[in-house]
């Protein structure tokens, strides 16, 4: 006999049931995959125009700085949306579940 619920994911199965509720942060990841996306293309026309290797190294390692940032940043909208509906509480607790979730933001921005 197992102690999991029987809806709940497991470890080995990723949760694919949530997307992103809250227009707002959907907006801010789309927006933040574009200009990424906009790095990238930059960084073709460089190698087509022959730029120095270190140049597109940079533009590279800029890219991928914007991609970790997306990624810490949709995983924190993920954490917020989760716990807000699991746990609900009142808007004050709310406002301190967002306030607690941004200093993990700001904490996982500086891991690398």
């Amino acid at each position: 006999m197992t102690d999991t619920l029987p809806d709940s994911p497991t470890a080995a199965e990723p949760c694919t049931m949530n997307p992103l509720a809250d227009d707002k942060n959907r907006n801010d990841l789309l927006n933040r995959l574009k200009r990424a996306e906009g790095q990238l293309r930059g960084i073709q026309r460089m190698i087509e125009e022959g730029q120095s290797c270190l140049e597109i190294a940079g533009q590279m390692a800029a890219v991928r700085k914007a991609l970790d940032s997306t990624y810490v940043r949709m995983t924190v909208c993920f954490m917020e949306q989760e716990l807000s509906q699991r746990l609900g509480g009142s808007a004050k607790q709310q406002q301190q579940l967002g306030e607690l979730l941004g200093e993990v933001q700001t904490l996982l921005g500086k891991v690398r």
